[in-house]
């Protein structure tokens, strides 16, 4: 019998919670520099499924977060280009932390410290279901993909490169 864990309310889940989206809730013991690979493997589900949240900075330290999925990587050049900018890189951690308000390894779209424009891989939003960080290390939650647009007013993009 899977043993059910008690997970408290984060920052993401309480905003998903008011606008009334059901998600399904999917704890895992996290691994440091696991990834969305260990996610995927403890819980039985394939990591294209497995959406990482980026938060990346702009040529003019503008943070921005980037939706992908787990098995992909992130072209900054074709990310820049669409977005209008000279140039896209990830944030040191400690700023990630900043903006999201949320530890690396635990980082939510959701529920985010500071509002940052969301860009999100256009492939990901053609899958049934995602799996996606629920704000805590350990702690995916399950949504339909539209949630993405309809509540970050995610803009989809074409940034990834195939691994």
């Amino acid at each position: 019998m899977a043993k059910s864990r008690h997970i408290s309310e984060t920052p993401a889940t309480q905003l998903l919670r008011q606008q009334g989206i059901a998600f399904g809730e999917h704890p895992y013991d996290y691994v440091d520099h696991g990834g969305t690979g260990e996610s995927a493997r403890q819980l039985g589900v394939d990591e294209h499924h497995v959406v990482k949240t980026l938060v990346m900075e702009d040529d003019k330290a503008q943070p921005l977060i980037v939706l992908m999925h787990g098995d992909r990587t992130v072209s900054t050049k074709n990310l820049a280009r669409q977005i209008g900018a000279k140039s896209v890189q990830p944030c040191k951690p400690e700023v990630a932390q900043r903006h999201s308000g949320y530890m690396v390894g635990g980082t939510s779209p959701f529920g985010t410290r500071k509002r940052m424009p969301v860009y999100v891989e256009q492939t990901v939003l053609a899958l049934e279901r995602i799996y996606i960080n629920g704000g805590r290390r350990g702690y995916l939650v399950s949504i339909d993909p539209a949630v993405l647009v309809s509540v970050l007013q995610a803009r989809p993009v074409n940034c990834g490169l195939v691994e």
